[in-house]
């Protein structure tokens, strides 16, 4: 599996997704095009107004580059994105997803008296 780390982007989402087509998507194509077939994306963790322009593009070039699988993952935490990176190699059907990582942990789960 191929990694791509997506550089800092702009916090405004409009001109961080300008940037990443502008100077990620043609890294990631041309690795697709020379025949690598799998791609992940490691992007920097970014609230929610980020979420969408990064599925739309993970999702365009998977399907542009089918068979070869794409995808991206979101977080800084080295567990978090080692997991992630291991489970994504061995989902071999797995493809077009973006994955925003919780590096912190959701919590104690709490349970109710039985």
């Amino acid at each position: 599996m191929a990694r791509l780390a997506v550089p800092p982007l702009p916090e405004m989402p409009s001109a961080a997704a300008a940037e990443f087509h502008y100077t990620v998507m043609p890294q990631a194509t041309g690795m697709l095009s020379a025949g690598v077939q799998c791609v992940t994306l490691l992007f920097a963790p970014s609230d929610h107004t980020h979420r969408a322009w990064r599925l739309a593009a993970v999702q365009a070039l998977a399907r542009e580059h089918a068979p070869a699988r794409v995808n991206a993952i979101a977080g800084d935490g080295d567990a978090a994105v080692s997991a992630a990176l291991a489970w994504l190699e061995a989902a071999e059907g797995v493809t077009g997803q973006y994955l925003p990582l919780d590096d912190v942990g959701a919590g104690a789960v709490i349970q109710s008296p039985g």
